[in-house]
């Protein structure tokens, strides 16, 4: 608060009549020492201590009614506060009471005041050289105004640490004993417990089919090729596919080998051949042979677990596995070097079938022999030899015991034929197999049937493709007689057909 009742520009300590009041010098000379005014000096307080600003003036409001009335002169009165009438005097010895109280302006209730800006001082100190105080309060080093003796220390230690440390790895890194390279008495851990293979598992498969197929060999002059066979007899008799042997069958020179899994062989004759089945009978003398138990692809269903075994690319007693794909898949065989022209009702199957596993068996989960793998169907360029993609195809087992004993018995096997010439058609909605010829005095023109007709049926056998139509007559003996449906002129038509052997 300061006092406005002094007139501007008097001097502190300094009457209106120029002459100075009492001190606490004067009224108290034993307080000198501890309050009085250093020698020479009139000012009551320093002459160098900061000095407020002037008062702007500002306009005061008037008091609260309330304290007007609590605080205010009495009626009539006038001046400033005084002591109550009747009371004594203060000591003149006491600092707190003088004389000319009445004319201080602290003590007159007619003083205005206001309030005034703070005082303003030199701030010539500066706060930590170096540490900033970031928004949270947290006090950092400003790393430009680290001191370069600091820094250059800093970084000397750390380069003298790293020098010692790297130093001490090399020392230790080179001094370290190192493990012999050989020892003579080191032995490699070994299972102590037996595998145990139960029946029926692949392994088991293999171990009792495997010395029943056999690597089959054929030499032509400086020619020759590989496949494998399967002993359905003890007499010798092996059974294979026709093209595997074709090329040595009406040449005197050729010669057959069967190669067994226990590495010896055994030269073999021809006994006959079916180029419309791809199945060719061969025989050795050989006794104590292993025969395969041949079983029935009827009661094969897709998914079952199959094993192919043979000689693929000369690899004999080659095992893969895989499932049945597909069943009644019919397949047209042919290829150069031999005089298969066959269609088959193939077994599908995405076990592995290279070259040089025609021939071999195709078992099943009980070991029994259910088709002889025949072909694969591969993405190789023309006039080129691919391995498997998954697509294998082998000659069901019932129509492979049925040709093989016709072999055996007369040295030739027999087929049922309509005596058609067709390809494959679809009008988009229906597909068959449309007739380009019939034969003369055949059983399809005993029946009535003409060029043009599209035939889709053929006794319970749907036709869809000229491949189809093979099948579904070669499923017949000859001398059957059939139901052929027809599509002629838009109409269904059926006929009755007796088939020729062929």
């Amino acid at each position: 608060m300061t006092p406005t009742s002094r007139p501007v520009g008097q001097a502190d300590g300094v009457n209106d009549d120029g002459s100075r009041p009492p001190t606490a010098d004067d009224d108290a000379p034993h307080l000198a020492g501890a309050y009085g005014r250093p020698p020479g000096s009139r000012e009551p307080f320093a002459a160098d201590r900061p000095r407020l600003p002037e008062s702007p003036g500002l306009a005061q409001a008037p008091p609260p009614e309330l304290l007007i009335r609590a605080f205010a002169r009495p009626a009539g009165a006038a001046g400033t506060f005084a002591r109550p009438g009747g009371s004594p005097p203060r000591s003149s010895e006491s600092p707190w009471w003088k004389p000319d109280a009445e004319r201080d302006p602290w003590r007159d209730a007619a003083s205005r005041s206001a309030l005034g800006r703070p005082a303003v001082y030199d701030e010539s100190v500066a706060g930590d050289v170096g540490i900033l105080t970031d928004a949270g309060g947290r006090r950092r080093i400003r790393l430009r105004d680290v001191p370069l003796r600091l820094a250059l220390f800093l970084l000397v230690a750390v380069l003298l640490a790293g020098m010692v440390g790297g130093g001490a790895g090399f020392v230790l890194g080179r001094t370290a004993t190192e493990s012999p390279l050989l020892r003579p008495d080191g032995q490699l851990t070994a299972i102590s417990e037996p595998v145990v293979r139960p029946p029926g598992s692949i392994s088991d498969i293999a171990a009792r089919v495997r010395p029943a197929v056999v690597s089959i060999e054929v030499r032509v002059g400086d020619a020759g090729g590989t496949g494998s066979g399967v002993v359905i007899d003890e007499d010798g008799y092996i059974l294979t596919n026709n093209h595997v042997v074709s090329q040595a069958a009406d040449n005197p020179e050729a010669v057959v080998r069967a190669i067994f899994t226990d590495g010896t062989g055994s030269d073999a004759r021809i006994v006959g051949r079916d180029p419309l089945a791809d199945l060719a009978v061969i025989k050795v003398e050989r006794p104590g042979l292993v025969v395969a138990s041949l079983g029935t692809s009827a009661d094969l269903v897709v998914g079952d677990p199959v094993v192919a075994i043979g000689s693929p690319l000369g690899l004999d007693s080659t095992v893969t596995s895989g499932i049945v794909s597909a069943l009644n898949r019919p397949v047209r065989l042919a290829g150069q070097g031999t005089d298969t022209n066959a269609v088959i009702n193939a077994i599908q199957t995405d076990a592995a079938i290279n070259p040089g596993n025609s021939g071999g068996a195709l078992v099943d989960s009980s070991g029994a022999v259910v088709g002889i793998n025949t072909a694969i169907a591969s993405l190789g360029s023309a006039g080129g030899s691919a391995g498997s993609i998954g697509l294998g195809f082998a000659i069901p087992i019932d129509v492979a015991r049925t040709i093989a004993q016709q072999l055996i018995n007369t040295g030739s096997a027999t087929h049922a034929t309509l005596g058609v010439n067709a390809r494959s058609v679809t009008d988009g909605t229906r597909d068959g197999a449309l007739v380009v010829a019939v034969e003369p005095g055949g059983a399809a023109a005993a029946a009535g049937l003409r060029e043009g007709d599209v035939i889709i049926q053929v006794g319970d056998l749907a036709v869809g493709s000229s491949e189809e139509l093979v099948v579904a007559v070669d499923a017949n003996r000859p001398g059957d007689t059939v139901v052929v449906v027809v599509i002629r002129g838009g109409d269904s038509q059926e006929f009755q057909a007796t088939l020729s052997q062929r």
